[in-house]
């Protein structure tokens, strides 16, 4: 393949080496605008949701949850959530995610409920994890703790609030659960990494 390319951009250069550049920055605009197109539509809900085992389980679970329908209307869909909206790191976790569709796929690890069950604590640890060494980024995006207001916040809440901080947590260490049902006997407390950011 790459002798058949070196001859034919060799060809091209004789040619006419306009032609060359032109064809390189015709397939390069292509390539950015395909990439660009693509990893747009994996940032939808649609997307997201196209295969059976994230529709049937956590999706349905996500419906009705206070990420999903609420007295403000906002609405966090899976990408807010999981990915991050920083384009380095965004096509880092894309990249993961082809080994993680191996293993769904391919593998056949959560195709079914029991198998989704068996595996559903260790793909929240994955989850969990990956928001423990960000300092929780994707939750920070919507929720900005400067411009949290503790007056409207229960006396609870910000005893709760005030001790995390003192104790260097981060929001997933207490709010877990909130958008899909919880594994069995772990939680993000029980998670120890040493944070990236």
């Amino acid at each position: 393949m790459k002798k058949i390319l070196n001859r034919i951009g060799g060809w091209l250069a004789r040619r006419n080496p306009f032609l060359l550049i032109g064809i390189t920055v015709v397939a390069t605009i292509v390539g950015v605008a395909g990439g660009s197109a693509a990893m747009d539509y994996t940032m939808t809900e649609a997307f997201c949701t196209s295969c059976h085992e994230m529709r049937n389980n956590v999706y349905a679970e996500y419906g009705g949850s206070i990420h999903d329908t609420n007295r403000t209307g906002v609405r966090a869909i899976c990408p807010d959530c999981h990915v991050p909206r920083e384009p380095v790191d965004k096509w880092i976790r894309k990249v993961k995610a082809v080994g993680e569709l191996y293993q769904h796929f391919v593998v056949g690890k959560i195709d079914t409920k029991e198998k989704f069950r068996e595996h559903r604590a260790e793909l929240a640890t994955n989850v969990w994890t990956r928001m423990k060494e960000t300092d929780s980024r994707e939750c920070r995006h919507c929720h900005t703790a400067t411009k949290m207001s503790s007056d409207l916040q229960t006396e609870t809440a910000q005893a709760r609030h005030e001790k995390g901080r003192e104790e260097g947590l981060t929001c997933i260490d207490c709010h877990f659960g909130i958008a899909h049902n919880e594994p069995k006997g772990i939680t993000p407390a029980d998670i120890v990494v040493k944070q990236k950011l």
